[in-house]
């Protein structure tokens, strides 16, 4: 049995065209593996840095809690998707219009949810560009000559600017794939090196901080490292509305099915990397575990092209509510016709625009 559609005809023909409604053929798995390429992202290899600010005892309750509590969110966004019969709420800000009402829900949702996709986006450009460097200098072990990091993010960019092409989720779900694989090996190159290096001589345990203002300081930085780790809820509705939905099969069983292998990924990557490497290093562990390790160094290398992998694909995962947004005030608001050429400048300004923005902040900061 179909849920009743009340769309007008060109309702319809918009909604399958923009990128978050445009296929409703999703199948569980992807599910999961996209919520896996939003939540274990390169911030995973900050988590040991972030166990030396809070120490044993705070560090397991906040991984642990954190674990929980944006577990028990998640199923409360996969239930409110449909909660309205015969409605499904495919977008945040839709969620937020029937909360708050046409005008509020918008400026309470969107302001938000667009400032970070796209400040994450901009830092998985970053993230990108600093890996792909990595990998370059251990390969090249002061053989090559020194590039700079602005042309490695570039050709992150470059890479962006040709995938962002791709319609909508449905499109993007090998990438996606290739992006949660490389996430698990990487974390598991994480913790296993730790775990073969042992742990080191004169391994201390104590808060990094001496002062108490210190010690205040580094926790809450502590929380803040791990609470962005924990981020990816805010794609979970549109991720959503790519799964088929009926009456008697409602989206949210293949979507939560999705969701508790995704948390299980999320707890086998995270707690091994965080625990693993702390116990390794204690505070002497660097805020990114791969330059703790920094041997073998072709496993590193390796290491840090998967991360380049596995950011390739969030972004996407991330930036496709945004061109969902951008595409929905072109077509609706705007009266563009809808087509590939309008996909093409629009994408194309968004990228280019986020690595404009890099390029001056690069500048102002070499100044």
């Amino acid at each position: 049995k179909q849920i009743q559609d009340w769309r007008t005809v060109e309702e319809r023909k918009i909604d399958d065209w923009l990128p978050v409604t445009a296929s409703r053929n999703g199948k569980w798995w992807y599910s999961a593996f996209h919520n896996v390429t939003a939540m274990v992202g390169a911030g995973l290899l900050t988590l040991p840095y972030a166990m030396s600010e809070l120490g044993w005892g705070p560090g397991v309750a906040v991984m642990t809690l954190s674990w929980i509590m944006t577990l028990y969110t998640l199923w409360q966004m996969v239930e409110m998707h449909e909660m309205v019969p015969g409605k499904r709420f495919d977008r945040y800000h839709e969620l937020g219009q029937y909360a708050f009402g046409e005008t509020l829900g918008l400026w309470i949702v969107v302001p938000q949810q667009l400032v970070v996709e796209i400040s994450l986006d901009i830092v998985y450009m970053i993230t990108g560009g600093k890996s792909l460097k990595k990998f370059h200098d251990l390969v090249c072990d002061g053989r090559c000559k020194d590039i700079k990091l602005s042309y490695f993010i570039m050709i992150f960019a470059s890479a962006q600017f040709v995938i962002s092409q791709l319609p909508n989720f449905d499109s993007i779900a090998t990438i996606s794939l290739a992006a949660a694989l490389m996430s698990i090996c990487y974390s598991t190159i994480a913790w296993g090196a730790s775990v073969d290096k042992g742990k080191a001589d004169g391994v201390d345990y104590s808060l990094r901080a001496s002062t108490t203002s210190g010690m205040v300081f580094d926790f809450l930085g502590g929380l803040g490292q791990m609470a962005f780790s924990f981020s990816g809820h805010n794609v979970v509705l549109e991720i959503q509305a790519s799964i088929p939905s009926t009456a008697d099969t409602p989206s949210k069983k293949p979507m939560w099915k999705g969701v508790i292998v995704a948390y299980t990924i999320v707890l086998l990557c995270y707690f091994p990397v965080a625990f693993v490497g702390y116990w390794a290093f204690g505070n002497s562990v660097d805020d990114n575990i791969l330059i703790t390790l920094n041997t073998p160094k072709w496993l590193i290398a390796a290491a840090n092209m998967m991360v380049v992998v596995h950011v390739i694909g969030s972004y996407q995962v991330y930036a496709m509510p945004v061109f969902d947004m951008m595409e929905m005030v072109l077509v609706r608001k705007m009266r563009f016709s809808p087509g590939w050429k309008l996909r093409l400048v629009s994408r194309s300004l968004f990228v280019g625009n986020a690595l404009m923005r890099l390029s001056q902040a690069n500048s102002l900061a070499s100044s």
